[in-house]
């Protein structure tokens, strides 16, 4: 009844993964490619910790 109510942490997952794809974006514009590939590698990180997630809830 009250679902809306309860966390969701795909939707904090999916959040966090745009912001680092966001970082890593400004990182590249700023000709900072070693700061792009720590972003990058955690942005996929976070990608595989949402998937394996989506996986376990049936999406």
């Amino acid at each position: 009844m009250f679902s809306f109510l309860k966390p969701n942490p795909a939707k904090k997952l999916r959040k966090a993964y745009d912001s680092k794809l966001e970082q890593a974006m400004h990182a590249q514009r700023n000709g900072d490619m070693r700061l792009f590939a720590d972003l990058t590698e955690e942005s996929e990180q976070i990608w595989q910790k949402l998937t394996a997630l989506e996986k376990a809830n049936g999406k």
